[in-house]
This record gives C-alpha cells, structure tokens and sequence, in this order.
C-alpha cells in the first residue's frame, strides 16, 4: 500500500500532525503552499477567511509536482477554516485530479468541523476511508490520546 501525505497549514499545528504521521510510517509527504503567504496576524485572516469560503475562494498555490496515481491513497491533512477545509486545500482539490482515488482525512480545527468531510467528498468523488478531527486549543492537541490510537492503526486501514 503506497501513501502519500499532503498538507497545509496556517499556524503549524496541521504540519506537526503531517510529520508526526510521516515520523512513524515513512509515506511520502508534500506540502501545500501559497503563492503569496497569509497575513501573520491570525485574527485577519480568521476576519477575511469568514467572508472568502463560503464564496468557494481558491487562493493560487504553488504547483505540486507529484504523479498522484502512483500512490493507492491519499492522507490529506487540512485545518477546517469557517466549517470547511483551508482556502489553500480547497484551491488543491479543485486543482489536482483525485477522482476515486482513496483518501484518508485528518482534520485540525479549533472548534466544529462542519462540513469538512463532506466537502471533501463531493469535490474529489472519492471514497473517504478514515477520518479524525483534531481540535487544538491554544496551540495544544486536545486529545493527543485519540490521535496515538489512530495513529497506530492507521496501517490497518485498508
């Protein structure tokens, strides 16, 4: 079973998870990255964020140079920006063709998740295999139990 991880991440917390996971398993990992970076004031981007995702916003990202068929399945690692995932993910989803392709979803947020899972799903037409929602508050994992027993079956996923 060949995996990938692909990520992004605002304030680092989605990243720790990414290489926490790629830590312990070895999958190849790649990072989605903006053209132009966001705004360091958290409290700006959470304010300009409110407005642009439900607007179905897709901020330009650099391109990502892997051949995504060659892998069986897909970790997709995203913070849930106003319910969804992150404007930047967005942006990769609508981008690279990931139809029927496996995905196993973590998703990092500080509150609801909302639709997340599900937007995921339309988007990509791919079977959701394994998903788990990390809340952080202020800047610590919450449930760092739940996430090591995930984690640790995640190779049982198949």
């Amino acid at each position: 079973m060949k995996r990938i991880i692909v990520f992004y991440s605002y304030s680092g917390n989605t990243k720790d998870i990414a290489y926490k996971i790629r830590e312990k398993y070895n999958y190849d990992l790649v990072e989605i990255k903006t053209v132009e970076d966001y705004s360091e004031d958290y409290e700006a981007v959470l304010a300009s964020e409110e407005k642009l995702v439900p607007l179905d916003y897709q901020p330009d990202i650099e391109k990502i140079d892997v051949d995504f068929s060659k892998y069986d399945e897909i970790i997709l690692c995203t913070p849930v920006w106003w319910y969804s995932v992150a404007s930047p993910v967005n942006t990769f989803l609508h981008t690279y063709d990931l139809k029927n392709k496996p995905l196993i979803v973590v998703a990092t947020n500080g509150g609801w998740i909302g639709r997340t899972f599900d937007n995921i799903a339309k988007l990509t037409e791919s079977e959701i295999k394994n998903t788990i929602s990390l809340t952080y508050e202020d800047g610590r994992l919450t449930s760092p139990y739940e996430f090591e027993d995930w984690l640790n079956n995640l190779e049982k996923t198949n």
